[in-house]
């Protein structure tokens, strides 16, 4: 039997433990119940001693949204800490510069950031992009078209940010979208 062949319901005879019926089925693995046994028992997916019986389509797999959110943590949580991200120079014309942010209203006060500090969240940002997108490129519950459709959000994100271009000392740190290249 071939990876990702049985749906739930299917009817397989196991050498050893019997007649079963698909239960539950992931990317590696089936669980088949076996009434000989009364258990349900794991069973890889390429195991190659099953006779079919009955075979069920499987159905295509749904992703919640919360299936995506728990991806985007996980893929967070393996961010490297600062001090093992590439080196990322700043562009010297902007060394110990600041950034101020003035309101529209008078009344209030502007605010001023280190451009160094944003350049740092800058940086940030699209290191967790990347790790984002092998995430993405990796994940085993994606076809090839939900990647498709999910790497285009992560490129059209490095294009809003290509503005910030301008901050980084060498070309080959730009974000690049899927526009012109710069």
């Amino acid at each position: 039997m071939s990876a990702m062949e049985l749906g739930i319901g299917s009817q397989v005879r196991h050498p050893k433990f019997g007649k079963g019926v698909v239960v539950e089925a992931d990317a590696s693995y089936y669980k088949i119940y076996f009434n000989f046994i009364a258990e349900v028992k794991t069973i890889a997916r390429d195991f190659q001693h099953f006779e079919l019986i009955e075979k069920k389509e499987a159905e295509p797999i749904a992703f919640s949204l919360a299936d995506i959110e728990r991806a985007v943590e996980n893929a967070i949580k393996k961010i490297p800490p600062a001090e093992a991200l590439p080196k990322v120079s700043m562009a010297q014309k902007w060394l110990k510069g600041t950034m101020i942010l003035n309101p529209y209203n008078p009344e209030l006060s502007n605010k001023e950031v280190p451009i160094a500090t944003f350049f740092h969240k800058i940086v940030m940002v699209r290191e967790r992009l990347r790790v984002l997108e092998q995430n993405i490129n990796n994940h085993e519950k994606l076809d090839d078209q939900d990647r498709i459709a999910l790497q285009q959000y992560i490129t059209r994100a490095y294009g809003s940010l290509t503005t910030f271009n301008v901050l980084f000392a060498d070309k080959e740190d730009y974000f690049k979208g899927a526009g012109k290249e710069d």
